[in-house]
């Protein structure tokens, strides 16, 4: 019995693990590559530029995220590839799905590609739980 991943580092680390496994089966020697900065992509593989991104189920219908550097690779680098790795809740690399979105599929998909800027706010549980005390209180 598999135990279920939860949370989005875990999804992300257990996607991760499998695409690494995934490359070295098919006779690559892939690295590593989320902490060089000058790499736009998770992994490099042989000749593969790969972004990994990790879904509890699906990825059915919903927006991709790239970040700036990898949307520009993916327009620019033939050898860009976008792996999405499903069904990672569950737990079971077995039952996990790859799909790889890379050459003429993905540059038709970054023609509708939306830029958009963020910022974002971290909420800790700590400020979540003083808030949730309060109002449960009836204060404001």
């Amino acid at each position: 019995m598999t135990t279920e991943i939860a949370g989005t580092t875990a999804i992300e680390s257990a996607a991760l693990k499998f695409v690494l496994d995934h490359e070295r089966r098919a006779g690559r020697e892939p690295i590593d590559a989320r902490y060089v900065a000058s790499t736009p992509a998770d992994v490099v593989s042989g000749d593969r530029l790969i972004e990994v991104k990790g879904y509890s189920e699906t990825s059915r219908g919903v927006d991709l995220w790239l970040e700036t550097p990898q949307a520009q690779a993916a327009v620019s680098r033939g050898n860009f590839h976008l792996y999405l790795v499903e069904n990672v809740r569950q737990g079971d690399p077995a039952l996990f799905r790859l799909l790889d979105i890379h050459g003429e599929q993905l540059r038709r998909l970054m023609t509708r590609a939306v830029e958009r800027s963020y910022v974002t706010v971290p909420w800790p549980d700590a400020e979540h739980d003083a808030l949730s005390s309060t109002e449960s209180d009836g204060q404001r």
